[in-house]
């Protein structure tokens, strides 16, 4: 029988390598992506937390050293809300402040984030537990 596999969700890190920070959220990103789609062993077969305390599953880890596009910018700035606009584009205040800023120098734009498309969540830095909090949060029901 013929079954279509759901792709796995795309969690991209803006990454710019010679920034200790992103190199911290890189390291931390790989571990949980390869914590995510590793198999259970014999010993943990029995083990049935993973019922009770679901963890995220496999997720594909996208790792580029360009500046978002502009529409990617408009997704990150709408998704870490308007009180964090200023922590992703460098003195941005609002949405189109953060874009005009952008538009004029790509610099401005505060590496590293993280960003979960599938569940419109981005975390700015190397915030360990918010990062952490964003990748193994189970997606919401549609």
């Amino acid at each position: 029988m013929f079954r279509f596999h759901k792709t796995l969700d795309v969690i991209t890190l803006f990454h710019k390598a010679s920034s200790p920070a992103s190199l911290r959220v890189h390291t931390l990103l790989k571990q949980a992506c390869a914590t995510a789609s590793s198999t259970a062993t014999e010993d943990q077969a029995s083990d049935h937390s993973a019922q009770t305390h679901p963890a995220r599953q496999e997720f594909q880890l996208d790792v580029t050293e360009d500046p978002p596009t502009e529409d990617q910018l408009k997704n990150i700035l709408e998704y870490v809300g308007p009180g964090k606009i200023g922590q992703v584009v460098k003195a941005a205040t609002t949405e189109s402040n953060a874009l005009k800023q952008f538009k004029l120098d790509k610099e401005s734009f505060q590496w590293p984030v993280t960003v979960d498309w599938e569940n419109g969540r981005a975390v700015q830095g190397d915030n360990e537990s918010e990062i952490l909090k964003m990748i193994q949060a189970l997606p919401e029901k549609k």
